[in-house]
């Protein structure tokens, strides 16, 4: 019966709200500017749309699910009303007339603002939660229809502010404090809900529209494009993440190998942020914020500290959350390197010492090279000079590192190419008028021609997947690790008479005549991946482009490693199946997907806390069960097994404060990969220009290039690169092995 006073008294006050706020009107210039975006998607992008009544439906549907993603504040009778536009957009498109789409947003407008001050109310009164009660929520849309009444979506609310009370009560918030802050949060969300303006609204319709044609099409408003010359200034200073939104949060959807982020080591990909702090300052609760107002608070002056609330991940139960601080530095395009080290592997009585260089991104100093600087910064560069060390260095094979490397530079992926295979054609890029370029070609011969092997990850993408499926095509290295990315197209920001477009103009095809786009780069060995591809991945992507492929190019393969890979494959199982660390990692993966896949959350708090109390139990016992195989001391309990943990992360801070007083410089993303920045098109990526080469260098800032420490163990620290190296380590002994036998042959054919 209190449930549903209080389901009627948030009707009531919802209700009472719903006339208090000013519809946005539209601006005259609006529809000749829809005209002009929608013939640039008709003539210039890479797959076109027929603009008829099929299209006319995505494009509702596309736009209902971009305003109420959760179907928090529609019910089915506005959907219902909204049907009328069915198979009317494409018609109304072709005039520029933009009226849905302005009726549409100002009716999501005013119920939201109606249901935030309601949520605000409840909160304010002396309404008392019982979280003793069975009841259960399920948050995502997808799982959900719309609501038939205002009831039941005054009733589903007060199950998301229970939800919410229930998160913060443990994470030790008092009842009265996370009362007062889930009343800022409604507050915040309902101010800027009400400060939105017909540029938002524009900006909103257009791209439910332009992401139709594929995710990395959209269009950037005026003060959108603002933002992105911000992003793209030398002078920037954040901590060196990607970010996107994802229903009311703000996600890391990357951390840029070498920043801030990166060197202080705990900020990772999927955490979603909760709340922002200065230095010491109070933390402020930014979910349902805009993301370029998340960006605000995040950017900040150079040696200045950003405290970021987080929470998920693939070492989270779901309601805990943490505080991570991060000190600011600058990013400069200039200081991004190539990095190397040196692992040794032994077994059976054999020792092998391995080199890896670790390539985070696909850089060069354009401008700079423009100027005819000798000593220009490039990956190819770099990473040239680190072969010569290794060859003094005597290493018996090379392990190339391009795990979340997110791309950069096509040129500099071809001319890198050009160090490990002899002269050859690299990619092929076909345009929207399907003409194909195979300009991009390596001219001499191989640098290095020992044995190699890459590793990649689903953070691998565009530069690094041609790349790494050139050297797979040439049967020049054996590929490790996880599907890359899928990004294989090619994008170009053009202005408009207001604003800018970015749209997709050519696609990638490797020298086998397979696209890179959708499918990626498949290893030849696969590791088990620490991103969810359902989740993470251009095929996770809403219309992106399909895998396709063109008539092969000629090329002159290696005589190459393929016929290796199934005696390599079956080592690298045995292996892993005994392996303690890679065993470890595979259980936390799969025991992450098992606490990922229930939709349906407890309101019952106790049962919450229960269900954390699990998941550190099952985590110790995963870790005992590595330290038992391995010798090591077991944990009495959860207690002493954190505590050893937060040692470890308080080590790794003094670290990072060393490292900032030794001025190790930060990195920066490219125009459309934003540190710290706004991510208008949620890209991991970095994107390629119409002609092959950049818009702006895709640098970002290398560590320093200090030796591995004795004491470090590679195979507890990473052992994917542990694995990576036995694999290259028994395909060198299966080559030594070969070649011996085939001299013998050689010696006793002469002989007879």
């Amino acid at each position: 019966m209190h449930r549903v006073i209080v389901t009627l008294l948030l009707s009531i006050l919802c209700t009472a709200s719903l006339a208090a706020i000013e519809p946005i009107e539209r601006e005259s210039q609006q529809t000749a500017l829809f005209r002009e975006i929608l013939d640039r998607l008709a003539t210039r992008h890479y797959h076109g749309q027929e603009i008829n009544d099929q299209l006319s439906e995505r494009y509702l549907s596309n736009y209902i699910e971009m305003l109420d993603p959760l179907k928090s504040y529609f019910l089915q009778s506005d959907i219902n009303e909204f049907a009328q536009w069915t198979t009317k957009l494409d018609d109304l498109a072709r005039r520029g007339d933009v009226k849905p789409g302005f009726m549409m947003f100002n009716r999501l407008r005013s119920q939201a603002v109606a249901q935030l001050q309601a949520n605000i109310d409840l909160l304010e009164s002396d309404y008392d939660f019982d979280f003793s009660l069975d009841e259960s929520i399920v948050l995502d849309g997808d799982e959900r229809d719309w609501h038939i009444t205002a009831e039941q979506r005054s009733d589903y609310w007060r199950k998301r502010i229970k939800d919410s009370m229930i998160r913060l009560l443990l994470n030790d918030k008092e009842p009265a404090k996370a009362r007062e802050l889930l009343i800022k949060r409604f507050t915040t969300q309902k101010t800027q809900m009400e400060q939105r303006d017909s540029q938002d609204v524009f900006q909103l319709y257009v791209n439910a529209l332009a992401s139709l044609y594929d995710p990395h099409t959209s269009y950037f408003s005026p003060r959108t494009t603002e933002n992105f010359q911000i992003n793209m200034s030398l002078s920037l200073e954040g901590i060196g993440a990607e970010l996107t939104t994802e229903d009311e949060y703000t996600k890391v959807s990357r951390v840029i190998p070498g920043g801030p982020a990166d060197l202080q080591g705990l900020l990772k990909a999927e955490h979603m942020i909760i709340s922002v702090g200065q230095d010491d300052k109070e933390l402020v609760d930014v979910i349902g914020w805009r993301l370029d107002d998340v960006v605000q608070l995040i950017r900040g002056a150079k040696d200045t500290t950003v405290r970021l609330e987080v929470t998920g991940g693939s070492n989270d139960s779901g309601d805990s959350s943490e505080i991570i601080a991060i000190v600011r530095d600058k990013v400069k395009l200039e200081e991004k390197s190539a990095q190397s080290k040196i692992i040794n592997i032994n077994q059976d009585g054999v020792d092998m010492k391995l080199g890896v260089i670790d390539i985070p991104a696909f850089y060069m100093d354009f401008e700079a090279y423009r100027k005819r600087d000798p000593e220009y910064k490039s990956t190819t560069r770099d990473v040239y000079k680190l072969l010569m060390e290794m060859r003094e260095e005597k290493v018996d094979g090379i392990i190339l590192d391009l795990r979340n490397n997110g791309g950069g530079s096509l040129h500099e992926a071809t001319m890198l190419t050009d160090l490990f295979i002899n002269a050859g054609p690299v990619v092929q890029i076909r345009n929207a008028y399907q003409q194909v370029s195979r300009d991009q070609r390596a001219t001499m011969r191989a640098v290095y021609s020992g044995p190699l092997l890459v590793m990649i990850n689903r953070l691998s993408a565009s530069a690094s997947e041609i790349f790494a499926g050139a050297l797979q095509d040439y049967d020049r290295a054996i590929i490790v690790g996880s599907q890359s990315f899928g990004k294989g197209t090619v994008q170009d920001v053009t202005g408009l008479s207001s604003g800018q477009l970015k749209l997709t103009i050519s696609k990638f095809y490797r020298v086998s005549g397979d696209s890179t786009q959708h499918r990626g780069v498949v290893p030849d060995i696969e590791f088990p991946s620490v991103y969810d591809k359902e989740e993470v991945g251009e095929s996770h992507r809403d219309n992106a482009l399909p895998w396709d492929n063109i008539h092969p190019v000629p090329f002159k393969r290696f005589d190459g490693v393929q016929q290796l890979v199934s005696q390599l494959r079956d080592g690298h199982q045995q292996r892993i199946n005994r392996d303690p660390d890679f065993v470890h990692l595979v259980s936390q993966l799969e025991l992450s997907d098992r606490w990922d896949a229930d939709k349906t959350i407890s309101l019952n708090i106790e049962k919450r806390r229960q269900r954390s109390t699990e998941w550190d139990e099952e985590q110790l016992l995963l870790e005992n069960k590595r330290r038992k195989l391995k010798g090591l001391e077991l944990y009495a309990d959860s207690k002493a097994w954190k505590a050893a943990n937060k040692d470890d992360d308080e080590d790794q801070d003094d670290d990072l404060e060393n490292d900032l007083e030794d001025n190790v410089e930060n990195d920066v993303n490219s125009q459309l990969n934003k540190v710290a920045g706004k991510d208008v098109s949620k890209e991991v990526n970095k994107e390629t220009d119409k002609d092959g080469s950049k818009s702006e260098p895709q640098l970002a800032a290398g560590l320093k290039d200090d030796e591995v420490e004795e004491d470090e163990d590679i195979a507890e620290t990473d052992p994917m690169l542990q694995e990576a190296g036995y694999i290259l380590f028994e395909q060198i002994g299966i080559t030594k092995k070969t070649n011996k036998k085939q001299l013998l042959v050689l010696r006793q054919s002469g002989e007879k």
